[in-house]
């Protein structure tokens, strides 16, 4: 299967403050960047909504053998990682930029094309949130409540 910008040349740090500028022009403020082991965070505020995009980044290790199985130097490892690292930004920054143009020229509404990285009170996203949900609702082949969290907040007819 083919991989957007496999071979891309553009820093991880250069797509990142593309993203950055883009986001601006259409409008977002308060943009946050933060990474950890294995991961990368952008966030940002848009019609009143926090959102975040989690971006999975691959472990070094991933890197230690060549696709036929070959060991790789050290700087070879490392090179490969960083060719992947760059991929994954790339590939956000054209995600952001479509869903931004989309609600932009009407094809869509920002809440549907955000809606699983808009963030919640509490911190979790509409996505983690909603994931154990639709696995239960397959699972059991019923959805779930409407409003789960108030389920047993309704108050009853007394009897």
């Amino acid at each position: 299967m083919a991989q957007y910008a496999k071979s891309t040349n553009v820093s991880s740090e250069l797509s990142r403050l593309e993203i950055e500028k883009i986001l601006v022009r259409y409008g977002a403020e308060n943009f946050a960047y933060a990474t950890e082991k294995g991961k990368a965070l952008i966030g940002f505020t848009m019609f009143d909504r926090q959102v975040k995009f989690m971006l999975p980044l691959p472990r070094m290790e991933e890197f230690a053998l060549t696709p036929t199985g070959s060991e790789r130097s050290e700087n070879s490892q490392y090179d490969a990682w960083e060719q992947a690292c760059r991929q994954r930004w790339r590939a956000l920054k054209l995600v952001i930029q479509a869903k931004l143009e989309a609600v932009e020229c009407g094809i869509s509404v920002f809440e549907d094309e955000f809606m699983s990285n808009i963030v919640l009170p509490g911190g979790t996203t509409v996505g983690e949130f909603m994931k154990p949900q639709i696995s239960e609702a397959y699972r059991i082949g019923t959805p779930p409540h409407i409003l789960p969290a108030l389920t047993d907040c309704l108050l009853l007819p007394a009897e």
